[in-house]
C-alpha cells in the first residue's frame, strides 16, 4: 500500500499532548509536506512545482466569500484528479437517499428505533449507508441526511468522495480509518471526524465490524458556534481538533473511484491511487474531534440553560441565529441545580431532531428502548420530552450533586422537517408503541394543594 511517512512528524514538538500525525487547531491555515521541500514558498502555482507534482486547488467556498468563511487548499500531488478520471456509470444504491427524498409517510409522533443488527453480508463503509431521514434539498444546498452505516470491509482499490454534502461520521460500534488526500485519520466511538464536500477517502476498518452514525450537511460547512457571554473557553475549544499531516500513496494499480453527485453514486475505472498529495497547504481539510475533550457549561443554581450550551458544531443558515444544523451532545456532567427538574422539559420545538446514542443511558429516558446504536426523531413542532419513569425518578429525587457518567447521546438538529425514508419507516427496530409513551404519565393535578 506504500503510505509514505510523513516527513514533518519531526516538526511536531514532543511531550505537546499533539497525537503524531495530526495538527491541532480549528480551522487554521495549515501547511504539511511529506517530502521536504514540497511545497512551494511564496506562491501557489509556480511553474514548475518540485518534485514533478502538479499544483491543484480544491475550493470549499465561492472565490469571492468573505475573508472570514472562504475556504480553500492548495495540493501538490502525483497525478492531477483530472488525470485520475474515468467514464463514469450509475451504481445501484437503493438505500443511500437524498433530499428532498418523500418516500414514506411521517406519522406525527416521536419514533424510536432499536439498534439494527450489523448486516452479515461484505459492507464497504460506502455500501453500509442507510438512511433514516432527509431534510431539506442538496441541490438548492440546504438541510441534511440523517443515516445510519454499517462496514463490514475495508474498502480495497477503492475510493469515494460526495460531491452533495460535508459529511460528519460518528462511530457507535468498531473503529475506522480515514485514509484521505491530506493524510490519515483514526477515529473510534466517542470520536468524530468531518470530510468536506470532495475530498476523497478509503475507509478501512479499525478493529472490527462497524456501525455508527452519519449526517450529510447539504449547508454551509460545519464551524464552531459563537461563545457569546461564555466568553473564550469551554464547549468545544480549538485546540482540540486534529487535522492529518500529509501522506501520500503512490500506486499503480487498476481501482474504482466512487462519486455521489446529485444524489446518484457513481462510478469509474482509474488506474492508479487518487491519494496521492505530497503537500497542501489552506484551511480546506478534513479533521477529527474527541468528543470527550467537550468542556460543557450549565445551571449552578437553577433552572434549566437551553440545550444549545451543548452545541459542538453548527452550519449556519441565512437567517441570524437559526442553524441550518446544529450538532449537540449530551456528555458526562454533573447536575446540581436546586429545586429544579433536571432532565430535559417537555417541548415543542420549530427545529426537528435526530438523536443516536453512543454509549451509556440518556437521562431524559431511563425506562429502557433507547440503547446506544438506536436512534430517535422528534420532528418540528411536535411534543416530546422525559418517559414516565425519568419523569418519576426526577420529580422524587434528592437534589444533592449528582454525576451523570458513563453517557454520550447526540442530536442533529435542522430547521428543516425530517422526512422518513422507507427503509426507515419499514424496519422492524422501528419502535410501534414508542408515539404513545406519554399518555402513561399520570394525572397529578390536585386543586386542593399548592
Amino acid at each position: 500500500m506504500n503510505i509514505q511517512s510523513p516527513a514533518n512528524l519531526s516538526r511536531l514538538a514532543t511531550g505537546s499532548g499533539i497525537t503524531p500525525g495530526y495538527m491541532s487547531g480549528f480551522g487554521n491555515g495549515f501547511e504539511t509536506e511529506a517530502l521536504p521541500g514540497a511545497l512551494p514558498i511564496g506562491r501557489n502555482s509556480p511553474q514548475r512545482c518540485p518534485y514533478g507534482l502538479y499544483a491543484e486547488q480544491l475550493s470549499g467556498s465561492p472565490f469571492t466569500a468573505p475573508r472570514a468563511s472562504n475556504e480553500r487548499t492548495w495540493l501538490y500531488r502525483i497525478r492531477p484528479t483530472v488525470a485520475n478520471w474515468g467514464r463514469f456509470h450509475t451504481v445501484a444504491a437503493p438505500l443511500w437517499r437524498t433530499g428532498p427524498a418523500r418516500e414514506a409517510e411521517t406519522p406525527l409522533a416521536p419514533l424510536r428505533w432499536d439498534p439494527i443488527a450489523i448486516p452479515a453480508e461484505p459492507l464497504s463503509f460506502v455500501e453500509g449507508v442507510r438512511t433514516m431521514t432527509t431534510a431539506g434539498d442538496a441541490g438548492s444546498q440546504a438541510g441534511m441526511g440523517a443515516h445510519l452505516y454499517f462496514a463490514t470491509r475495508s474498502m480495497q482499490d477503492e475510493y469515494f468522495y460526495n460531491a452533495d454534502a460535508e459529511m460528519l461520521v460518528v462511530p457507535q460500534q468498531g473503529g475506522l480509518r480515514f485514509a484521505t488526500e491530506f493524510g490519515v485519520i483514526d477515529i473510534e466511538p466517542g470520536e468524530i471526524c468531518v470530510i468536506p464536500r470532495g475530498v476523497k477517502i478509503r475507509v478501512e476498518l479499525h478493529g472490527g465490524p462497524a456501525r455508527g452514525y452519519l449526517c450529510e450537511n447539504y449547508g454551509g460547512a460545519l464551524t464552531l458556534p459563537e461563545r457569546g457571554p461564555i466568553g473564550a473557553n469551554c464547549l468545544a475549544n480549538q485546540r482540540d481538533f486534529l487535522t492529518p499531516v500529509a501522506a501520500y500513496e503512490d500506486r499503480d494499480a487498476p481501482s474504482k473511484l466512487f462519486v455521489k453527485w446529485g444524489g446518484t453514486l457513481r462510478a469509474a475505472e482509474i488506474a492508479h491511487s487518487p491519494l496521492d498529495v505530497v503537500a497542501w497547504h489552506g484551511n480546506y481539510a478534513p479533521y477529527k474531534y474527541d468528543l470527550r475533550r467537550f468542556s460543557p457549561v450549565g445551571p449552578l443554581l437553577f433552572d434549566h440553560a437551553d440545550p444549545s450550551i451543548f452545541t459542538v458544531l453548527t452550519s449556519a443558515s441565512e437567517t441570524p441565529g437559526t442553524a441550518n444544523i446544529d450538532f449537540v451532545i449530551f456528555p458526562d456532567r454533573w447536575l446540581v441545580a436546586e429545586n429544579t427538574f433536571r432532565p430535559p422539559w417537555y417541548h415543542m420545538n420549530v427545529m426537528s431532531e435526530f438523536m443516536g446514542l453512543i454509549y451509556g443511558v440518556y437521562d431524559a429516558k431511563t425506562g429502557g428502548g433507547f440503547a446506544p446504536g438506536g436512534a430517535s426523531l422528534h420532528n418540528t413542532m411536535l411534543p416530546h420530552g422525559p418517559d414516565v419513569d425519568a419523569f418519576e425518578r426526577a420529580s422524587n429525587a434528592d437534589l444533592g450533586p449528582h454525576k451523570l457518567a458513563g453517557t454520550l447521546a447526540f442530536m442533529f438538529e435542522t430547521r428543516f422537517p425530517q422526512h422518513l425514508t422507507a427503509f426507515a419507516a419499514g424496519h422492524t427496530a422501528l419502535q410501534a408503541e414508542y408515539g404513545s409513551y406519554g399518555r402513561n404519565l399520570a394525572k397529578h393535578f390536585d386543586p386542593s394543594r399548592p
